[in-house]
């Protein structure tokens, strides 16, 4: 089953969410928890959300990948920074629950000059703070493409910060095509060896999700331009192989392509056609 659908706009609720999703032919999405740029979120209804689980389960939805704002900083050197992103996680667990059992994704964060050790140190630190044995949340921390001084541009990075945190079972990975093809995994020559360095590293277990992107960019840039499928350095083949690879082709593909909601359609169209059950 090719589980795959593109980022929503959440402000009508989850019901209208999902009826966007399959106006594009898509069984999955993903969207912000809040205002990408920071800020309170909209109230939850209980209603809009019963009717989506039932929507869900009627079109046979895969797991949604929700995003935590972009201005999110776990591991700032600014403390005021910090407390905003262990408030909003800690809020956004509790919104989670009214839709169990799916993602939450975020950006690790960026040290800003303070080093990736200690960079590290603070996301785990939040982390062991946000996360309770009882949350059917699984929390992903996403692959990054370096630039500046982000934390996760490394599958090594990732790795010691689910090391560090002690509810380790409850933290996933997202792995973005655009990310790691910036941060120099040749995934259009290489896609087999790039998925054992994975399993090497973090395990391929730890694998919930995809971000299928193209890239304004040439292998290694650290710049993060995300392009329409097909029309960037990774090309059409090599995003169709990575749908299609055993060890991907069950994950939720969230496209995060610079797209309208026509465009997705398009897309999702293609590559449901280049898809092999």
């Amino acid at each position: 089953m090719l589980y795959i659908g593109c980022h929503l706009s959440a402000s009508k609720g989850y019901e209208d969410m999902g009826k966007q999703a399959l106006s594009i032919n898509a069984n999955t999405f993903a969207f912000f928890t809040r205002n990408p740029r920071g800020g309170s979120a909209k109230e939850i209804s209980v209603k809009d959300t019963e009717n989506f689980l039932k929507l869900a389960e009627e079109n046979n939805f895969g797991k949604l990948v929700a995003h935590a704002p972009y201005t999110m900083n776990c591991c700032s050197a600014d403390e005021n920074i910090r407390k905003f992103a262990l408030d909003t996680m800690i809020d956004d667990m509790k919104r989670m629950e009214f839709t169990p059992h799916n993602y939450y994704n975020f950006h690790p964060g960026s040290h800003v000059k303070q080093g990736v050790d200690i960079g590290i140190e603070l996301i785990c630190e939040a982390l062991n703070k946000v996360i309770t044995p009882d949350q059917t949340t699984t929390i992903l921390l996403e692959t990054m493409a370096g630039k500046g001084s982000e934390i996760g541009r490394s599958f090594e990075e990732i790795r010691r910060i689910i090391d560090n945190v002690t509810l380790e079972n409850k933290l996933g990975v997202c792995l973005d095509t655009c990310h790691i093809w910036d941060g120099g995994y040749n995934i259009v020559d290489n896609l087999d060896s790039v998925l054992e360095e994975f399993d090497r590293v973090i395990g391929l277990e730890r694998l919930k999700a995809v971000h299928l992107n193209d890239s304004l960019n040439p292998l290694g840039a650290h710049k993060d331009r995300h392009a329409k499928i097909g029309e960037g350095h990774i090309g059409l083949d090599a995003l169709i192989n990575v749908i299609n690879n055993p060890h991907l082709k069950n994950l939720p593909f969230i496209l995060e392509t610079p797209n309208d909601l026509n465009g997705y359609a398009k897309e999702i169209e293609i590559l449901r056609a280049n898809y092999t059950n």
